[in-house]
């Protein structure tokens, strides 16, 4: 759930201050969470310490700093008043990264979170891909994080690659949510939602118009069609696989979380149930082959894991269990493919072309012998 929605509560954060420079020689390194101790899993979510930077002339690095967040209870759009506060504030927490590279902590989800924010209330609602939003909009998006958060080396890209998912979702809400429901009802369709104040009218009307098309229904109709074919969905939150995996490794200190656990795990609702009969029939066979493996009596070797022998054979290029972005070559650590060089690729075309050449002059030396045996004869 987006921080904007929490309960009334007083949050104290207590943060280390460092200086920007600081900041800007460590950003691209892993930062690791205070683990807390002897809590609870609740409690854990609410303890854990974010690492601050600051850019305030006046905060010196070493001090400590308090920061409350009096949000009130409301149903509605998450605007992030947190992460405004720390921005007035001149604190940007610093997002952290699993070995994969991937964003990880509170820091991270927050970050989101704001991604979010942004993404709904700054790119206009429009019927177009994300290539073609202007250029000046992303970099709106990326300006407004890189202030409120220390990103780390390289994170521009993947800011952006959140928003234009987050963007994409946005418009797939409001068409299952406030247009599909209503083709019938004008009058529903003739405002903006009340929880979206700040889309306009004419965009609104565009937007609708083009949902309604004949177009959109085709291609509705088969996206449709590709999502009835996911058989085994998932109940992670904004989190994700990466947040997961940081989660278990506190509460299961020493255990090697591979990610059949955390395919497993990413299915179980709050109370470790699996609802859906499918996916508990599979984490019962992970279960088993797991239980194998550590007896013996089954063998893991490479991509030739305990998820793979549960689910089957990987789509090329994909990888379950492990979330977005990163490629089986990457997680099994597997060795590179081969290049080979223009030169290397030129000698070996002149060596086919070589060998074609001499079999084709045998051939007609051979012709030639037999004509003139043919012609003396």
């Amino acid at each position: 759930m987006s921080m904007g929605f929490e309960k009334e509560t007083r949050v104290v954060l207590s943060v280390k201050m460092v200086s920007q420079q600081q900041t800007k020689d460590s950003g691209s390194k892993k930062l690791g969470m205070v683990a807390p101790q002897d809590k609870s899993s609740k409690e854990m979510k609410s303890s854990k310490k974010m690492k601050f930077a600051s850019s305030s002339a006046e905060t010196e690095p070493t001090s400590q700093t308090t920061i409350s967040d009096d949000s009130k209870t409301g149903r509605g759009m998450s605007t992030m008043p947190r992460v405004v506060k720390r921005k007035l504030q001149k604190l940007r927490p610093i997002v952290e990264y699993n070995k994969m590279g991937k964003g990880i902590g509170q820091a991270h989800i927050e970050m989101q979170s704001y991604i979010g924010v942004l993404a709904r209330s700054r790119v206009p609602l429009v019927d177009k891909k994300w290539s073609q939003i202007p250029k000046d909009v992303k970099e709106q998006i990326w300006e407004a994080v890189d202030m409120a958060f220390v990103v780390g080396q390289g994170g521009k890209k993947s800011v952006l690659a959140s928003a234009a998912k987050k963007w994409k979702d946005f418009k797939s809400t409001l068409t299952r949510h406030y247009i599909l429901p209503y083709t019938n009802d004008k009058e529903k369709l003739s405002h903006p939602p009340e929880t979206y104040k700040f889309i306009e009218k004419a965009q609104w009307d565009a937007f609708v118009a083009s949902r309604l098309s004949q177009d959109f229904e085709s291609v509705h109709s088969q996206h449709a069609q590709i999502r009835e074919k996911l058989e085994y969905n998932h109940r992670l939150s904004r989190k994700g696989y990466a947040g997961l995996e940081d989660e278990l490794e506190e509460t299961m200190p020493g255990v090697e979380i591979d990610r059949s656990t955390l395919w497993k795990r990413a299915r179980q609702d709050k109370h470790g149930n699996i609802p859906d009969p499918k996916v508990a029939e599979k984490a019962k066979l992970i279960d088993e082959l797991q239980k194998q493996v550590s007896e013996g009596k089954v063998r893991v070797d490479g991509s030739k894991d305990v998820l793979t022998m549960a689910l089957g054979p990987e789509h090329p290029g994909r990888l379950r269990g492990v979330g977005a972005g990163i490629s089986p070559r990457q997680y099994f650590n597997l060795p590179k493919p081969q290049r080979v060089s223009f030169d290397d690729r030129l000698k070996e075309s002149l060596k086919v072309l070589l060998q074609e050449e001499t079999k084709k002059m045998e051939a007609k030396a051979k012709e030639e012998a037999l004509r003139m045996e043919a012609r003396t004869k």
